[in-house]
C-alpha cells in the first residue's frame, strides 16, 4: 500500500498517544492535506480537555469532513461511519500500550508545544488518563481492529513502533 493509494481524505485511528497527531501533521506536509485533530474539535480551547456538546462537536465534524483534501486523527466511533463516507483511506495505528504510556507522560512533563494540543491549554498527568491507557484501551484495540477489517477503503495498519517508523521511511515523511 502507497501513500497514494490513500488518497486525498485519510483517516488514523488508533489508541490514545499513539502517534496519531503527529503522522496527521507529517502527511499533512508531505501531501498538502488540511490537518484535523478530531480531539481539537471535541474540546473547547483554553481548558483542560473539557468537551463540548455532543451537537456542537458534530457540526465541527461534519463541516471538516467536507473539505476536498485532509488527514484527520481521532476516533470518536459514534462519528465514523459519517468520516467514512467521506474518507479515501485508512490508517490504523496500534502501538504497544507501554509506548503510549510514556508518549502520554512525555507529551505531560516535556511537550509544551505538542501536535494535537488544545489552543490555550496545557496537558497534565492524570489519573484517569492513565487508567484509559492502561485498562480501557485492550478492549478499543480490539474494537478498532474488528471496525478496520470491515472497512472497504485503502487501508493499512501500523501494528508496532518498527512498522510505523518504516511507513515514515517508505514515504519520506517528516515528524
Amino acid at each position: 500500500m502507497t501513500l497514494d493509494d490513500l488518497g486525498p481524505r485519510i483517516c488514523i485511528m488508533g489508541p490514545s498517544n499513539s502517534g496519531k497527531s503527529t503522522l496527521a501533521d507529517a502527511l499533512s506536509q508531505a501531501r498538502r492535506l488540511t490537518a484535523i485533530h478530531l480531539d481539537q474539535l471535541h474540546h473547547l480551547p483554553h481548558t483542560d480537555w473539557v468537551p463540548r456538546p455532543a451537537d456542537e462537536f458534530a457540526a465541527l465534524h461534519d463541516a471538516a469532513i467536507l473539505g476536498a483534501c485532509w488527514v484527520m486523527d481521532g476516533n470518536y466511533s459514534r462519528l465514523l461511519p459519517r468520516r467514512l463516507e467521506r474518507a479515501t483511506g485508512v490508517i490504523l495505528l496500534d502501538v504497544p500500550t507501554a509506548v503510549s504510556l510514556y508518549r502520554y507522560l512525555k507529551r505531560c512533563w516535556f511537550d509544551y508545544d505538542r501536535r494535537g494540543a488544545l489552543e490555550g491549554g496545557r496537558d497534565t498527568v492524570k489519573w484517569a488518563m492513565i487508567r484509559h491507557i492502561t485498562i480501557a484501551t485492550r478492549a478499543n484495540r480490539a474494537r478498532y481492529a474488528r471496525m478496520f477489517e470491515q472497512i472497504h477503503l485503502p487501508k493499512v495498519a501500523l501494528k508496532s513502533t518498527g512498522a510505523l517508523a518504516a511507513f515514515y521511511r517508505s514515504n519520506d515523511l517528516r515528524r
